[in-house]
């Protein structure tokens, strides 16, 4: 297969999983061995950074809103929990560096990790059933959403916004807030770790890695930007009137395909 066929399915794919809860990490993984290929990180780091900027238009009226929080209280105390929640997570992800922690990009516990979230994410919603949802975002959850990206940072296949909306739902959050609350964490989240593995990558390059081809990874990277555009915009307007079931039994049937695929 061509490397430019290759670099469009991996923006796809990329694009479709970042911030739906279902791994962006397990199907790259399983895309990657269907496709014969192994990408780098810094390959995969950017084509998930173009995947978060692509959705900041989604959010103009909250981005307008929190502009203006040196004057309105109210975005003010959203904009420090949303700083707060994405303080939690680099202060734990800076301990992680310091202590040599390698993200685990196994297979078998990526699957598990699809399984157990989605199973998850069908018993949070069945216990939702019947109860009022709330829509403020309070301290208690800012902080577990920081520590929830964590989770997710330690356990691929957990997936970062699957952790974040689960725990929030758990918490009793209505679906539309916690949905825009875990994306908008997601974005300076994903762009931060993007930036510091960029600039590990020039000043430190692993020795005898191949480079990457500018090219295929601007070409990546426009593709993941474009669907990720697509598929938030679809998600935003689906969590409006619909669960998060269909995805529990998603990440149910993933997961056990990438098991049947690497036990195979």
């Amino acid at each position: 297969m061509q490397d430019w066929v290759v670099a469009i399915i991996l923006g796809v794919v990329e694009g479709i999983t970042e911030f739906i809860p279902v791994s962006s990490t397990g199907h790259l993984l399983l895309a990657e061995h269907m496709l014969h290929v192994r990408k780098s990180d810094l390959f995969n780091v950017v084509i998930q950074a173009a995947a978060a900027v692509a959705v900041l238009p989604l959010f103009k009226d909250r981005l307008r809103q929190l502009s203006h929080c040196g004057r309105d209280a109210l975005a003010r105390d959203f904009a420090v929990k949303v700083a707060a929640a994405f303080a939690v997570t680099g202060a734990g992800g800076v301990m992680l560096e310091k202590l040599g922690f390698r993200l685990p990009e196994r297979a078998i516990p990526v699957a598990f990790a699809l399984l157990i979230g989605g199973a998850a994410f069908i018993a949070v919603e069945r216990w939702l059933k019947g109860r009022e949802p709330r829509g403020e975002i309070t301290w208690t959850i800012a902080v577990a959403v920081g520590l929830a990206q964590l989770l997710a940072a330690v356990f691929p296949g957990t997936s970062r916004s699957g952790a974040t909306i689960l725990l929030m739902l758990a918490m009793g959050l209505g679906r539309p807030a916690a949905t825009e609350f875990s994306f908008l964490v997601g974005i300076p989240t994903l762009l931060a770790a993007a930036a510091l593995k960029i600039a590990k990558a020039v000043v430190h390059p692993s020795p005898g890695a191949a480079p990457e081809s500018l090219s295929l990874l601007l070409l990546a990277s426009a593709v993941s930007a474009a669907v990720s555009f697509v598929a938030v915009r679809w998600l935003l307007r689906f969590v409006q009137t619909h669960t998060f079931t269909g995805f529990g039994w998603y990440r149910i049937a993933a997961g056990a395909v990438i098991l049947a695929v690497f036990l195979a």
